[in-house]
């Protein structure tokens, strides 16, 4: 990495009978000094013959990265076994995610990158009443508005609907969701990736980008007003375009992320292009999140086969988004 914030990359530990602490402790081996950071968990949860050390600050990652795994030990009040989430852990799930807000919110952390939770488990062992993560930032932060981004080193998406039926997407999908979207996400790519003046094309909801209204009248309706509307606002704002040229190499070149108007249509071609390195990133936030564009794995947790890769994507990220905040 070209560039590292000046404070260690925090991580919460996320369901700890997933394979969160699994690909933590692969992606200190993998990264070692060259990128520090913090596991926030409890350590007896940790796969055996794990190298670390427990710290009682952050600050003190820097000193041990590269030869331990840095623990800021939260206690939980049962043993984690693999692939079998006890409710009993729920409360502790979440409290070390808004331990690990509250640290990077008072600046003891350069970012939070947060493993993955299952949020039914959450929900059933401590009434957790969000859709999931991001959701739950947004309310740690006093009600942030925030939008979801898929990014890589090829595509950066964000769906402007994301868990809702497809049947509900064009009641949902409105010009000033669009609005907020292109908005939040324009600030995002200034702030967190550096890039001056982010280059935003926009989908269509309907195929052809309704092809002139007969496959669909909202691109007609209101989509085109709406984008020209933002054009006169300063943002480098194109579309509605067919969604199904928008991904090809030389599509993609043309501007820094692509808003869509639903899930499938960002999700599918980021995982066609990086399955194993996508990474998921809210903008809006007061602090840096990113996470692995993936779930738990309940199904190969401890089995040592989990792939690192999309946690030390989003760890890297985390640390270049950290770092051009302070520059």
């Amino acid at each position: 990495m070209s560039t590292l914030p000046d404070r260690p990359v925090l991580l919460s530990c996320g369901d700890p009978s997933g394979i969160g602490p699994e690909i933590a402790a692969k992606a200190h081996e993998a990264l070692g000094a060259r990128l520090p950071f913090v596991w926030i968990g409890d350590p007896a949860h940790l796969p055996r013959g794990t190298k670390m050390r427990e710290i009682s600050h952050p600050s003190e990652a820097l000193s041990h990265a590269g030869r331990a795994l840095p623990v800021l030990v939260h206690d939980f009040p049962e043993a984690a076994r693999p692939g079998e989430p006890h409710p009993a852990n729920a409360r502790a799930v979440i409290d070390v995610i808004a331990r690990g807000v509250d640290l990077v919110m008072r600046g003891e952390g350069a970012a939070l990158c947060t493993a993955p939770i299952n949020k039914k488990v959450l929900k059933d062992g401590a009434g957790f009443a969000f859709p999931g993560h991001t959701e739950y930032l947004a309310h740690l932060a006093g009600g942030a508005d925030v939008v979801m981004m898929l990014a890589c080193d090829t595509l950066r998406v964000v769906p402007a609907t994301i868990h809702i039926a497809l049947s509900d997407v064009p009641r949902a999908f409105t010009p000033a969701l669009l609005r907020d979207t292109v908005r939040i996400t324009a600030d995002g790519l200034r702030r967190d990736f550096g890039i001056e003046n982010p280059r935003i094309a926009v989908a269509g909801l309907n195929p052809h980008a309704g092809e002139g209204g007969a496959m669909g009248r909202e691109e007609i309706d209101w989509m085109e007003d709406t984008i020209s509307g933002l054009r006169a606002e300063g943002y480098a704002v194109t579309g509605p375009l067919p969604a199904d040229t928008m991904f090809h190499a030389s599509a993609r070149a043309r501007y820094d992320a692509a808003i869509c108007a639903y899930h499938d249509q960002a999700l599918i071609p980021i995982k066609t292009l990086a399955f194993d390195q996508g990474v998921n990133v809210t903008l809006g936030l007061p602090f840096v999140r990113t996470s692995p564009d993936h779930g738990t794995a309940f199904d190969i947790a401890g089995r040592g086969i989990a792939n690192p890769a999309s946690l030390i994507a989003a760890l890297e990220m985390a640390a270049r988004m950290g770092a051009a905040r302070t520059a």
